[in-house]
């Protein structure tokens, strides 16, 4: 009898186990389903993507802008999730998190470190706002935030010679993790935690893949992206 109940239990546990890993998975978002561009919109610059292989291929294109491959969904509080792969560490890249798209010409005013005030003008279709950094291991600067044609500045990064600074790895997948609630950001890569602030500039907007801009160099420098998706904490 007692066997029985033990028995009877331990399904109703692990019954009750798998319901609610069942409802925590389903309440990820993704982002990406690994055929088509659907959702997104490129910005700011005409470098191309395409997918490829069930991942999402950014090419840089000579005398291009930084571009910006961009959800059409704006996001508050959530924990973004995605990989990446340089296929040539010379290119420079992020994604953008909580950033905006100017719908016209904006010009900005900031305190620059000597703290004289300095303002910065974009056209309209510029993406703007924070950008967690995607770099080689020898820049080792992955993990960090920039703030994009705004403050134009890295705030947060990891330091020199740090842990931090060496989470990023060359030539394989690297995995990034995004968490934002409230004024609360976090940035970790492969499982190290990079970055951890408060900063209310932007508390809500759209997600970007960044190719960066490579002047008048003519290299197809690319950088993938799959497994790309999001957990709404709202």
């Amino acid at each position: 009898m007692k066997t029985k109940l033990f028995a009877t239990l331990t399904a109703a546990i692990l019954l009750l186990t798998f319901h609610i890993q069942c409802e925590g998975q389903e309440k990820w978002i993704t982002l990406f389903d690994g055929e088509t561009l659907d959702g997104w919109s490129v910005h700011s610059g005409f470098a191309t993507y395409r997918v490829e292989d069930g991942t999402i291929v950014g090419q840089a294109i000579k005398g291009s802008p930084n571009s910006f491959l961009c959800t059409q969904r704006e996001f508050s509080d959530f924990i973004l999730e995605f990989e990446v792969f340089l296929d040539d560490p010379e290119l420079n890249s992020g994604v953008q998190f909580r950033s905006q798209i100017a719908k016209h010409e904006q010009v900005f005013w900031f305190r620059n470190q000597e703290g004289e005030y300095q303002s910065r003008t974009i056209p309209a279709d510029r993406v703007y706002g924070y950008q967690v950094e995607i770099a080689s291991e020898s820049i080792g600067a992955s993990g960090g935030v920039y703030d994009e044609a705004r403050r134009t500045m890295m705030p947060w990064w990891p330091q020199k010679g740090s842990v931090e600074s060496k989470a990023f790895n060359n030539d394989q997948w690297n995995s990034y993790r995004i968490e934002c609630k409230g004024d609360s950001i976090r940035t970790i890569v492969n499982g190290v935690v990079i970055t951890d602030f408060r900063d209310a500039l932007s508390l809500q907007g759209i997600i970007g893949l960044q190719v960066h801009n490579v002047g008048n160099d003519t290299t197809p420098y690319q950088v993938r992206w799959k497994n790309i998706r999001i957990l709404l904490l709202d």
